[in-house]
């Protein structure tokens, strides 16, 4: 049994929720008990921004609730899709007369609860608009993208559509360039050991002391390559390799990459796998705009790591450059640009 500072299991979506509502009460509002939102909304003539998903993944959603990323997000259960109600109470509560748009990962709980939410939602004359999405290549091939899983990159399409919505461009706007986006993100990654489920103190998966699972869920979903442990720059090679092998990038290209923590997994071993990440795309001769290493998506205390490229072009660029303050993600232009060589 993995300890775990907790009270009743069955309400730590509901405890941590207000105890994150308080810690960020300068940025962001608690909206019923399974939601926040921003402080200032709803903002009259703005597209609202609702992401959401499970809980159990912090900082995932409720982290990137802020100017200039989502107006709000809604947690179901640990590990399960938020009921209806409460999405379309975040809805509401952020519904400034220009329509809302459900960005969320690509699992069959989210997608029917969200959009029976649109059709609650619309049935009460706000406009909606959904995008999930879908960057894990272990989970399906190619030519069956749409059935792919959502993991980490996600937080690349959040930050797009929320800076369109943050400049003032229509639903249909920021719709475009959350699914080009989507369209342009690969994540792949690995596990060394799970996480636990509070409620029932049981393991996501299993595996031997020296064992490692490529393309493993955030939800222990199978993987797709069960091998010995191996150095870093070794298993950095594999997760690299397996999204050069789909991602069509040349010398020149730029690109935004992601290094996610599962959430026992040191930065002394992200910062390790990052910097096999760069040494390989240097050698390619594409350009890394911006590099994110932290904590994302994790899954309780599983340990690995997801690696996550987003391909950029000039309109994705910029969105992800424009200002945001969140609990998880603070971009200002202006300072970067006083550290630049």
């Amino acid at each position: 049994m993995v300890k775990k500072l907790i009270n009743d299991p069955f309400k730590v979506t509901v405890e941590e929720i207000e105890g994150f509502a308080r810690a960020y009460s300068h940025i962001l509002k608690q909206v019923g008990s399974h939601a926040v939102a921003r402080r200032d909304a709803p903002i009259k003539g703005k597209v609202g921004v609702l992401c959401g998903g499970g809980s159990g993944h912090e900082p995932l959603f409720i982290g990137y609730v802020g100017y200039g990323m989502a107006d709000a997000a809604v947690l179901g259960e640990v590990f399960a899709a938020p009921p209806p109600p409460y999405i379309l109470e975040a809805t509401k509560a952020i519904d400034g007369g220009a329509g809302v748009i459900y960005i969320f990962g690509n699992y069959a709980g989210d997608n029917m609860n969200f959009g029976m939410a649109a059709e609650m939602a619309r049935a009460e004359g706000i406009e909606v608009e959904i995008v999930n999405y879908y960057d894990d290549i272990s989970s399906a091939p190619p030519e069956r993208r749409n059935d792919r899983r959502g993991i980490a990159g996600g937080m690349f399409v959040i930050k797009v559509a929320g800076a369109l919505a943050e400049m003032g461009a229509d639903l249909k706007e920021v719709k475009r360039v959350a699914t080009k986006a989507r369209q342009n993100v690969l994540s792949y990654g690995v596990g060394l050991a799970p996480g636990t489920i509070p409620a029932t103190g049981q393991p996501t998966f299993t595996l031997a002391e020296d064992e490692i699972y490529f393309g493993i869920g955030a939800h222990g979903e199978k993987g797709v390559l069960l091998t010995k442990i191996k150095p870093a720059d070794e298993v950095t090679e594999i997760i690299v390799s397996s999204l050069l092998n789909e991602l069509s990038l040349k010398s020149g290209d730029e690109i935004n990459i992601l290094v996610n923590g599962c959430g026992s997994t040191t930065y002394m071993e992200l910062y390790i796998v990052a910097r096999k990440v760069f040494m390989m795309l240097d050698e390619l001769g594409v350009h890394i705009h911006r590099a994110e290493v932290g904590n994302f998506l994790t899954t309780q205390e599983m340990a690995g790591v997801t690696v996550s490229i987003l391909k950029l072009d000039d309109e994705l660029k910029k969105l992800y450059d424009f200002p945001a303050y969140t609990p998880t993600i603070r971009i200002c232009p202006e300072l970067h640009s006083k550290f630049k060589k």
